[in-house]
């Protein structure tokens, strides 16, 4: 879709640290990530809302797969899935880690994001990537 900032990630017309591809799905890190590793998982086509997705059960495992590869790779004591959709009106699932020092309440509040660095973001999307292949 025209103007749609994850089909352009998609379509590598924009860089993002992505953490797994396969030919439905693409996670990437947030770039305003609420805690590390702060992952998105979104359907390679432009589907605006998660419960349009086809094989919603397939989509929500991919999220679990990252997520599961997340807390292994950085150590978080559980991870939070959310599906708000009003952000980017493209599907997406939000990946959170949580961890015991986090910035993050109960309820994540979307305005305190982690202030990382371009080599931590790398440095977390690479880790992230390799519990991924120990998993799949």
């Amino acid at each position: 879709m025209k103007d749609c900032v994850f089909c352009e990630i998609v379509s590598g017309k924009r860089p993002a640290d992505i953490v797994y591809s396969d030919d439905r799905y693409l996670a990437l890190l947030d770039i305003r990530p609420l805690t590390r590793g702060n992952c998105l998982v979104i359907p390679k086509d432009h589907i605006q809302w998660p419960d349009d997705v086809p094989d919603f059960g397939a989509y929500f495992e991919t999220a679990k797969m990252v997520g599961k590869a997340a807390q292994r790779a950085l150590g978080s004591t559980w991870t939070q899935y959310l599906t708000i959709g009003h952000e980017v009106p493209h599907a997406h699932i939000r990946v959170i880690p949580r961890f015991r020092d986090d910035l993050q309440g109960a309820v994540p509040d979307l305005t305190k994001i982690e202030n990382l660095s371009r080599s931590e973001m790398e440095e977390i999307a690479g880790s992230i990537q390799k519990e991924i292949k120990r998993i799949g």
